[in-house]
Formats: structure tokens, sequence, C-alpha cells
């Protein structure tokens, strides 16, 4: 325990932390699985946002397979896959143009027919609905701030719903020192870098005999559109302008529900060029008439930002330690040349479940899920990972153009010989934050300003995510040393955080001669993408959890 506070303890057989769709299939199956037994468990969820789906961002386009398998009426009970794909395109940007590219040479996994567009959070919401009805205690704006172990070092729960802690440390009125929630089995499905997934996976050498992860920042909004610019079930992906060859990403186009397009930007996180600025970036892409022209007349009505897991493969960690284990992008699984991540989450929460429940009712708890690692390895998720295993490294070596033909011609001989590649697995070489160049070998980049019609500031996209936090709190964002930002990162990187944050947290102030840099975190407007704990060149910002019920108020995104 990281202070000496005395707390009252809650038990329950599984506590999952995290409300995404990985934790909530996983309570979901516990209870399906309890019912079947006509036995009873436990099982609490913790969801550090608001409501639940408050803090979940994705495209989405969404592969029904592993909702199919644990809710087979999904239909009768209104899921709400609102969307189902009709037109499925690819296209290649260059700054005056733009190109379509057949999509019926691409191998099959990268068609999007029988996937449907949706709202990743108002799926959670659902799924929450779900997981009530069958007994699940949901505990929304509670956030997960450190990991309960026992004398003998086994995980034996979190503490969660500390409140009233002020900036200098004192505790306010009304301060609550938290719940210990205690279990056999602890599930952390916190999203990707969650921070209490990272201290396992340090604590427990989790990530032993691995390739680094790989992460990219994912912006998105979501447009109403008026019924000319609407094209119900459109998927559009595009690679190309406005990034260089060099710079992995691409942006993806959604059509659904009521004249909604989802647009959205994607950049890995491995660029080199430390002034590159992925918002800005995003804001530039949508004046590009294959992108625009989807956009006229319509209102931006949201706004958001988060890391992707892009590893694969090689970079999911092992799963199982004493006490719990890592479920959905606490580990990662999305599959980068689909795009598609939700439905691995969901598998692998299910998969925990049913290791959890046969543990539970032979009498164990707080040993290592092994049984949940076997399932894994056996699995569809990690067969389907396999196969497109060597779709980042390529990419990263040889860039857009040259990766991306290599990456088709080695998805097509996977997917027809049971993952066999000519590559054999190539490994991730070093992390995104060692991928940061110097600045003085890139040249600045100068963005057009916003127009307020089709491109806007950070500042305006923050207040449309309707992001808060309590500002009387010790910020969440830490720096190990704060001299840092200014003696190292500004003159050797010129400070990227300024730049690679999309909320405009992270400020260099001067004086008004224009000197006496000073580094400023404005908290307040962090919405939760983790993106300054895994791009710092120096490593030297840790992103925790806030109090709960902070961050981003995400409505449909």
């Amino acid at each position: 325990m990281s202070e000496d506070v005395e707390r009252e303890a809650m038990d329950y057989d599984v506590v999952i932390v995290g409300a995404g769709p990985a934790g909530l299939a996983a309570a979901i199956r516990l209870k399906q699985r309890a019912a079947q037994a006509g036995s009873e468990i436990s099982v609490a969820v913790l969801e550090k946002g608001s409501e639940v789906g408050a803090h979940i961002l994705s495209g989405a386009v969404i592969d029904p397979k592993a909702l199919a398998e644990l809710i087979p009426d999904w239909q009768a009970k209104g899921a709400p896959l609102e969307t189902k794909v009709a037109k499925d395109r690819f296209v290649a940007l260059g700054p005056a143009g733009s190109l379509n590219i057949p999509t019926w040479p691409m191998p099959a996994l990268m068609h999007n027919h029988g996937n449907y567009i949706a709202s990743l959070a108002n799926v959670c919401r659902w799924l929450a609905e779900q997981a009530e009805g069958l007994g699940v205690e949901v505990y929304p704006g509670m956030a997960a701030s450190e990991v309960v172990y026992g004398e003998d070092g086994v995980v034996q729960g979190v503490v969660a719903g500390v409140f009233g802690v002020a900036k200098d440390g004192h505790h306010k009125d009304g301060y609550q020192p938290g719940l210990e929630l205690r279990a056999k089995y602890t599930f952390i499905a916190e999203g990707v870098r969650g921070s209490l997934a990272k201290q396992l996976q340090a604590k427990f050498n989790l990530t032993e005999g691995k390739s680094p992860q790989k992460f990219g920042i994912g912006l998105k909004e979501i447009w109403q559109v008026p019924d000319a610019a609407f094209d119900s079930g459109l998927v559009q992906h595009t690679v190309g302008w406005p990034l260089k060859s060099d710079t992995g990403g691409g942006s993806f186009m959604y059509h659904f529900g009521d004249n909604y397009v989802a647009v959205g930007f994607v950049v890995h996180l491995n660029y080199k060029n430390p002034w590159l600025s992925p918002f800005d970036e995003f804001q530039r892409m949508k004046h590009h008439p294959a992108i625009s022209r989807y956009l006229a007349g319509g209102k931006r009505i949201a706004y958001g930002a988060r890391a992707i897991t892009e590893g694969g493969y090689q970079s999911v960690p092992a799963l199982c330690f004493p006490g719990g284990v890592l479920i959905g992008c606490s580990a990662g699984f999305v599959n980068l040349p689909r795009i598609k991540g939700s439905h691995n989450a969901m598998k692998t929460g299910m998969l925990a479940a049913d290791a959890a429940f046969d543990a539970i009712t032979a009498g164990r708890g707080g040993d290592a899920l092994v049984e949940y690692q076997a399932a894994y390895d056996n699995s569809w998720v990690a067969k389907e990972l396999y196969i497109v295993r060597n779709a980042k490294p390529l990419l990263s070596k040889f860039g857009t153009w040259l990766g991306s033909a290599l990456i088709m011609a080695d998805l097509h001989v996977a997917s027809l010989f049971g993952g066999f590649s000519f590559f054999g697995t190539l490994k991730h070489e070093k992390t995104d934050a060692a991928s940061t160049g110097l600045a003085k070998d890139h040249t600045p980049i100068v963005y057009p300003k916003p127009d307020g019609i089709l491109s806007f500031d950070k500042l305006s996209s923050v207040f449309v995510s309707a992001t808060n936090h309590e500002e009387d709190q010790p910020t969440h964002l830490k720096l190990t040393d704060p001299n840092i930002p200014i003696s190292v990162n500004l003159p050797e990187f010129g400070e990227p955080a300024r730049l690679y944050c999309p909320a405009g947290v992270y400020e260099v102030l001067y004086d008004e001669a224009g000197n006496n840099p000073r580094f400023q975190i404005n908290a307040q407007n962090c919405v939760h993408c983790k993106t300054c704990d895994i791009k710092d060149p120096s490593q030297n910002i840790t992103w925790t959890t806030p109090e709960g019920g902070g961050g981003p108020n995400y409505p449909n995104m």
C-alpha cells in the first residue's frame, strides 16, 4: 500500500477494472456460467468515467463475432450495432487528388462486409445493462488508483473511490479514503496503457521476451451532415497525404445512424519528426476534397482522442499473474491491418471468465490463471493476430507505400498457409518514445490556421469533448523530474509534448522578453488518451488516474 490509510473492504469473487468491451464481456460470461451451473458468483466492475461509455472511443466498425458467441440473440435484445457496412472504400490521398484502390484483391480479412458501424460507447452502455440484468455490480465514477497486494505479493484487489485530496495533498472536507475491493481474481481491463496494467507488467515481468508494445494515436470527430452528404453504410479508409511515407497512419470515415459521420485520423507513434502534431495533421486532412465533400454543410458535435495498441502478436505480454489477469487492450489485441480490436477484447474477457469460474468452482483463488493463458494461445484471437504479425514491422521498416504492398502479399500467403510468412516473425526494434528524432535533424512544420468550419483548434475541441476534472486535486500527470521538460526535452526535441498532446495539456511559456521558458501542465484539459505516457522521449511523464468521474464525457463515440 502506498499510504497508511484505514479503508473499508468489500469482498467479491471477481473484481474487474474497466467497463469497456473486455471487462463487460467478462462480467457477463461469469454470470452466464454461474446461471448454467446453478451457482452464485459475485462480480464487481469499476469504471473511472462518470458513466459507462464516457471514456470509450473507437472508430468503430465492429466485427460481431465475439458478441454473437456471448449473446447469440444480440439483435433481438437491441444491441446498438446500428448500420451494416454497405460500401467498403480504400483511397490513396495526394496533396492534389486521390486514387481509389480496388478492395477485391485485398485479403478477405481486410473486407468489412458483414461488419457494423456503431458507437462503441453505446455498445458498452448496452453491455452494462445486460451485465446488471444478470446481477453484476457496475460502479461508474470509481477510479481504481492502486493495487492491493497480500504479504506474499499476490494481487488481492484494488483501491477505488478516493475523493477529496487537494492539490497540496491535504484532505478536504468530504474526503473519502476509498474502498479496498478484494477478490479471488482481479481482471485488469483498463484499456490502452492503463496505469495499473503498466505497474503489474513491470512487477511480474510480464513483458519478458516480448517485443516492445507499439502504439498509435487515434483522433475522432462525429459530424451530423445533411442528406446530400450522407451515404449510409459507407466505410472509407485512406493512406498518404498529409503524412509523409515515413510516418504511418491514415484516416477513417464511417456513415451511420441519424446522418452521423465518424471521421478520424490515426498516426503511428513511432514517428521520428518531433515537430509533428497529430491533431493538426487531422485538421488539415479534413480539407482534402475526398473528405470535405462528406462534411459540407454539416456540424461537428463530438471530439476525442485515444491511444491504440499496435504491437500485435509479438507484443502481447504474459496474461496472468498471481491473483489476476490482463484482458482487452490492457494486453493489446488490436488487429492493425483490420483496424479492429473490440471483438478480440471481448473474446479475451470471455476466455478469462471461463478460466476464473472453473478455478473458483474448484476452490481456488489468488493463483495464476494459467488456463486463461493456454486458452488464449489456442484461440481464434491468437490465430488472427499471428496471421497479421508482420504488418506493423513491415510498415515501420519500409514506409507507407512499399510497406503496404509487402503487407498485402504477406497477408495473402499467411491467410492461405496457416500463418506462414517468408519473413518469419519480425520484431519491433524499439519503443515509440525511443523512435523520436532530434529537433535539429528535422524541419519544423507550419500548420494552417483552423477555419472554424472544417478545422478547429485544440481548446474548442476539448470543449466539445465535455472534458472536466475537479480542479483542486493533485495532478494525475506525474513528472519524474520536473526539470527535464526544459533542460532536456526543449533543447533536444523542441519539447514535443506540446505537439503530440491532442488536448493542449502541455505548454512551454516564456516571459515578456521571450526568455526563461517554463513547462506548464493544464491537467484540466486531459482527455485520457495516454499519448504523453507513451511518446515522451525522456519517459518522464507518468499518466495516473485522477478522481473518478473526471475526464471526457463522450456521448456516442
